[in-house]
């Protein structure tokens, strides 16, 4: 039998979602050796890259961090509920902290309504700069202008079910589409991040404001796909807006996202520069045990299996989107990467209801976690004093269904590096 390779680090971070680069990062930049493992290239790159604080309680929720202690009275058992509000704004203000050249705006005492690509207005806490002027609370009118080669945004439903969704919030704003016909080397249908890229170049970029500027009235802002850019996004979103003389705002489009991507590589890289490693391409498949006391993480990679020994884990492999848990078809709910206890409903209790849009108890399923983010046993006890638990893979949450999931994923991976950082001194 091959002898496992075994290398050492002071932290071992499963998983490369916002709770786990959130937590790498800290760690890092406190001078700990961090290694951060993944199977892929992490959820970030296909969110829209807001961070959606609490936007539905059930009703939707204009001031989460005023509402957030009644909305923790009839959830007692939520993740929020392990993150006090100093803390929760202190991740808020690490995330803005870190992410130069993808500048972040709000803060958690306040939702604005951004508008999806279906039109619909989504409450969210703190977005990045080139969003924030789509705010329907702010705006009396407005232009969704769309590219004619990207097939994936379509201005006219937007706009459509954007301006029927306010006036059924009370804010009277009109809104109205506008067709871009800007070409893209003579093709006819693009993908989101070519026509990011594309919008990079200088002069496409200016032939796209001559376009906008023709074809806009007195609307007071514009809306477009959010295509601004990938590595020059700032300037690409200031330019624009200083050529059509009016605010400029993105609107989140379907995966791949360019927003995400900008803030997946900006956190990857401020890892780096901390002096972290990403192993991206790495399975976590089992516990290191020594004398019964958890030392470090299995990987499976696609050429051979190797052991990192550490001090401490982080497991952030996020919910069952990300593969961090699983079902199989007899209903039975695992934990991937170290077969850990999931919480969920009693065995004789269903875990989906009959109704799409029920709250089936399967949206709630998850790790059960101490005060400190520990996982536990059945027995109510941690599995292991040195192993923390941050983002999606901790049970407790609706994040679809509340709009909960990047506080969750932020304060928490923020949160369990403030634990690692106070026991290593």
């Amino acid at each position: 039998m091959t002898e496992i390779d075994r290398r050492t680090a002071d932290v071992v971070v499963v998983g490369a979602g916002l709770a786990g680069l959130t937590a790498a990062i800290r760690l890092a930049e406190a001078g700990l050796r961090v290694v951060t493992v993944a199977k892929g290239l992490g959820s970030i790159r296909l969110s829209p890259a807001t961070i959606d604080i609490l936007g539905y309680g059930p009703d939707l929720v204009h001031e989460p961090a005023r509402e957030l202690q009644g909305f923790l009275s009839a959830h007692p058992g939520h993740p929020y509920s392990l993150v006090s509000p100093v803390q929760l704004a202190a991740s808020v203000q690490w995330l803005k902290e870190h992410t130069d050249g993808t500048a972040y705006v709000g803060d958690p005492d306040a939702n604005m309504l951004l508008p999806t690509a279906l039109g619909v207005p989504r409450p969210s806490a703190v977005v990045p700069e080139t969003m924030a002027a789509g705010d329907i609370r702010k705006s009396r009118s407005v232009a969704v202008a769309g590219f004619s080669v990207l097939k994936d945004f379509q201005p006219d439903l937007a706009a459509e079910n954007l301006q029927a969704a306010a006036a059924a919030l009370g804010f009277g704003m009109t809104v109205r589409p506008l067709h871009l016909n800007t070409r893209v080397n003579g093709e006819a249908d693009v993908s989101s991040l070519a026509l990011a890229r594309r919008l990079e170049d200088t002069a496409f970029r200016n032939a796209v404001a001559a376009e906008l500027t023709a074809g806009l009235r007195d609307e007071d802002a514009v809306g477009l796909p959010a295509v601004l850019g990938l590595d020059q996004a700032a300037s690409v979103w200031s330019d624009l807006q200083a050529m059509v003389g009016r605010p400029v705002f993105e609107i989140p489009t379907v995966p791949p996202s360019a927003p995400g991507m900008r803030l997946a590589k900006v956190l990857q890289d401020r890892l780096r520069h901390a002096g972290g490693r990403l192993v991206l391409g790495s399975e976590v498949v089992g516990a290191e045990v020594q004398g019964g006391q958890l030392a470090g993480v299995r990987v499976k990679t696609a050429a051979r299996q190797l052991a990192w020994m550490c001090r401490w884990v982080v497991l952030a492999t996020g919910g069952f989107a990300s593969g961090g848990l699983a079902v199989d078809l007899s209903g039975a709910v695992s934990e991937t990467a170290l077969g850990l206890p999931v919480s969920g409903p009693p065995p004789d209790e269903p875990l989906f209801l009959p109704r799409y849009l029920d709250e089936h108890p399967m949206g709630s399923v998850g790790l059960k976690v101490d005060p400190l983010l520990r996982p536990l046993a059945y027995d109510g006890e941690p599995v292991h004093p040195n192993l923390y638990a941050a983002g999606a893979v901790i049970g407790g949450a609706r994040p679809a269904r509340e709009k909960s999931g990047d506080g969750i994923s932020l304060s928490t991976g923020y949160l369990a590096a403030g634990i690692i950082l106070q026991e290593a001194g």
